[in-house]
């Protein structure tokens, strides 16, 4: 084993030599555009960034985004040791196009950042990630809550039937919960609905 790991490491710092060697091209003058592969952040091909860690969510925020990152390209890599790709996009909300930013590994998103000068939310979508109580995508709403009187609120958002719920002690951390309901549009689904629905998303609010 001693003899395969520095192996290994020379292996990954000849290819990231290789990586680097080419013609880099003059950056981008705006940041504004609609899921351009070209905008796209590579650093993650970097051989070094395969041995990252996942995600977790606290009251600070996730990896090293929080209220003090600037919504730009090179502070958002920055925040996440620059182990994703990343592509900005644009969205109607409340009447008004606000910009947001994905953060993607292997072609799937595992963050979606959304704020203005600097970031106000974080949705995470990493499988892989947990809550700073353990929390991941795919448990059930029974194993936190009893009733979403008092816990939960109905999303505004992209996909209405969705259901958010705070995080039990938290102030920054929240769960969307995601299952089937036959209910009119934006009336919360009853408790015994609730209870087989399963996180989708774990969020991190400012």
């Amino acid at each position: 084993m001693k003899v395969v790991r520095p192996a290994l490491l020379v292996s990954a710092l000849v290819l990231a030599g290789c990586a680097s060697s080419g013609s880099s091209s003059p950056a981008s003058t705006s940041e504004s555009h609609w899921y351009n592969p070209l905008s796209y952040h590579w650093s993650a091909l970097n051989p070094f960034s395969w041995f990252g860690s996942s995600l977790t969510v606290t009251e600070q925020g996730v990896a090293g985004l929080n209220s003090n990152t600037a919504m730009s390209e090179s502070a958002i890599s920055a925040a996440l040791n620059n182990d994703y790709q990343l592509r900005q996009g644009m969205r109607t909300q409340n009447g008004q196009v606000v910009d947001f930013w994905q953060a993607l590994d292997d072609g799937k998103v595992k963050l979606v950042i959304n704020g203005q000068h600097s970031v106000e939310r974080i949705e995470v979508l990493d499988s892989d990630a947990r809550s700073a109580d353990g929390s991941k995508i795919g448990d059930a709403f029974s194993d936190k809550f009893s009733k979403a009187f008092d816990n939960c609120k109905m999303v505004a958002g992209l996909d209405v039937r969705d259901v958010e719920c705070r995080a039990p002690g938290s102030q920054h951390i929240a769960y969307i919960y995601s299952g089937e309901w036959h209910g009119p549009t934006g009336l919360m689904p009853s408790d015994d609905t609730l209870k087989s629905w399963k996180i989708s998303k774990i969020v991190w609010q400012r």
